[in-house]
């Protein structure tokens, strides 16, 4: 039976492969300038994504450019939610004026993986979504406190997995200091993203062997692969008949 699955990809932060991704894509994680990308970086990348009806969600982070968002910081909670707040208040202007509107909200960096093993952040950052506009669909990784506690929040979440990154045998990522934590190969990547589209199991760093439940699959917009990977997943994707579909398409909790 043919279904559908949403393909993500993080953009505006400044990197050469957003035009292309975005005719790519069904839904683009931009970047709100905390971790990443100048304004103009942004601002083209929501241009981009609105020319290719590509669905448009904040992706807020840590405040530090310096180490790029994946470095863990101790926030307060009122901290934390006035910089999530002012970021996601910013980006979303930006949307607007140019025509678009926000429909997802995905952390970045040490603040997502930060928030799929806290309950406590993740809790925060579910309050500040929901206070923010609680349409607006979490993404989170699969199995993830994040998710959970979206959906306590009474938000709609969506589950997500990573073609190019590889996963511990407890559901999480390896962390990216580890030497093993980015897939490189093409047939690597493609074989991770149908198996986790067609909700097969796929093999943790370990050879064990892990079931994830997607409705998102993503690609860093980052990797020097993320043009490559992009094409040959959607290709393999659309030749088994997988309808590649936004977020908001979706039946989502």
């Amino acid at each position: 039976m043919s279904h559908t699955i949403d393909l993500n990809a993080d953009l505006g932060e400044g990197f050469g492969f957003d035009h292309p991704l975005l005719e790519l894509v069904s839904s683009a994680n931009i970047s709100c300038g905390a971790h990443a990308g100048s304004p103009q970086d942004i601002e083209q990348a929501i241009r981009w994504a609105i020319d290719n009806g590509v669905v448009i969600g904040a992706h807020p982070s840590y405040p530090d450019r310096e180490h790029w968002g994946r470095r863990s910081l101790s926030l307060s909670a009122a901290q934390l939610r006035a910089t999530l707040m002012s970021q996601l208040q910013w980006l979303e202007t930006q949307v607007r004026e140019l025509g678009g509107q926000l429909q997802h909200i995905k952390p970045h960096g040490a603040l997502y993986n930060d928030a799929a093993g806290d309950a406590q952040l993740a809790a925060r950052i579910a309050a500040c979504v929901k206070s923010f506009d609680p349409s607006l669909i979490l993404v989170g990784l699969a199995g993830s406190q994040l998710l959970n506690a979206g959906e306590r929040a009474g938000l709609r979440v969506a589950a997500e997995a990573f073609v190019d990154r590889r996963y511990q045998p407890d559901g999480s990522l390896v962390p990216r200091n580890h030497p093993l934590a980015l897939i490189e190969s093409e047939e690597e990547a493609l074989k991770q993203a149908l198996a986790l589209a067609n909700h097969l199991p796929i093999t943790a760093v370990d050879g064990s062997l892990i079931s994830i439940k997607a409705d998102t699959l993503c690609i860093h917009g980052d990797s020097a692969h993320a043009l490559q990977f992009a094409r040959a997943v959607k290709s393999a994707l659309l030749a088994q008949g997988i309808s590649i579909r936004s977020l908001t398409r979706h039946q989502l909790a």
